[in-house]
C-alpha cells in the first residue's frame, strides 16, 4: 500500500468515525485558508540555494548542513511533531527507503520544532535510523518559507485534543512548518522540493531515489 493510501485510510476513519463534524470543518477551513495564501508557492524550490543551518540533535550535539553536504547529497524532511499521526506515518515510510538513501551516498535528516525529549521519543517509537533535529521556533523552517501560525479556531481544536504546542515545542508561538521534503545537492542547490500545505497529503518517499541517482550520475560525469 502506498503512503498516500495509508494516509487516506487514516483520514477517512478519523473524520468519519472519531472527530465531530464541527472539528472536521475547522480543520478543513484551516487547510483551505493556508492553501489560499499561496505560501506554498513561495517556498524554496528546485534550483534555489538551500539555507544553511546548524541544529542540535536529540542529545544536543550540533549538526551542520555544510558538513553533511561535504559528504554528498542531503535529504531534509520537515516534521510537525510526534502528536501528528500523518507525520509519523510519513517518517515511517521514509525510514523504509533510508538504506537506499545511504547506499546512494546521501544523508537524511528530519527537522522539527518539538522539544528534544519529544524528538527522542519520535525516533524511538518510529524506529528511525536518521536524526530529528530541533528547530526552536521554526527558525530554519522560516528560512525555507515553511513557517506559519495556526488560526485561533484550530488552536482551540488542538487544545481540545490535548495538543498544546507551546508545551510540546517549548516555545509559545503556535507555529508549525508546512510538511516538506528537499533534496539538496552537494553544491547547496535544491535538486528536489515538495511542500504540502495540506498535511494529510505527502509525496511517496520512493520519489527521492531517482533524484539521488541523477545527482550520482552528474557527479561522476
Amino acid at each position: 500500500m502506498s503512503l498516500q493510501a495509508k494516509l487516506d485510510a487514516f483520514k477517512a476513519d478519523f473524520e468519519g468515525n472519531k472527530a465531530p463534524p464541527a472539528v472536521v470543518a475547522v480543520m478543513h477551513r484551516a487547510t483551505a485558508a493556508l492553501v489560499a495564501t499561496g505560501q506554498a508557492e513561495r517556498v524554496k524550490k528546485q534550483g534555489d540555494h538551500a539555507p544553511a543551518f546548524v541544529l542540535p540533535d536529540v542529545d544536543g550535539a550540533p549538526v551542520d548542513s555544510a558538513a553533511l553536504l561535504a559528504k554528498g547529497p542531503l535529504i531534509v524532511t520537515f516534521y510537525r511533531g510526534i502528536w501528528c499521526p500523518y507525520c509519523n506515518m510519513d517518517l515511517q515510510a521514509i525510514e523504509e527507503i533510508a538504506g537506499a538513501v545511504r547506499a546512494a551516498g546521501a544523508t537524511l535528516v528530519a527537522i522539527s520544532p518539538q522539544s528534544a525529549a519529544n524528538s527522542r521519543r519520535s525516533q524511538r517509537e518510529n524506529k528511525l535510523s536518521f536524526p530529528i533535529l530541533a528547530d526552536h521556533g521554526n527558525a530554519v523552517a522560516e528560512s525555507f518559507g515553511l513557517r506559519f501560525r495556526l488560526p485561533d479556531e484550530l488552536i482551540a481544536v488542538y487544545k481540545g485534543f490535548g495538543v498544546d504546542l507551546p508545551v510540546l515545542n517549548a516555545e509559545p508561538s503556535w507555529t508549525l512548518p508546512m510538511p516538506a521534503r528537499f533534496v539538496i545537492a552537494p553544491d547547496g542547490r535544491i535538486a528536489y522540493a515538495e511542500v504540502q500545505p495540506d498535511y494529510t497529503r505527502r509525496p511517496e518517499p520512493s520519489d527521492l531515489l531517482p533524484v539521488l541517482q541523477r545527482l550520482k550520475v552528474a557527479s561522476a560525469a
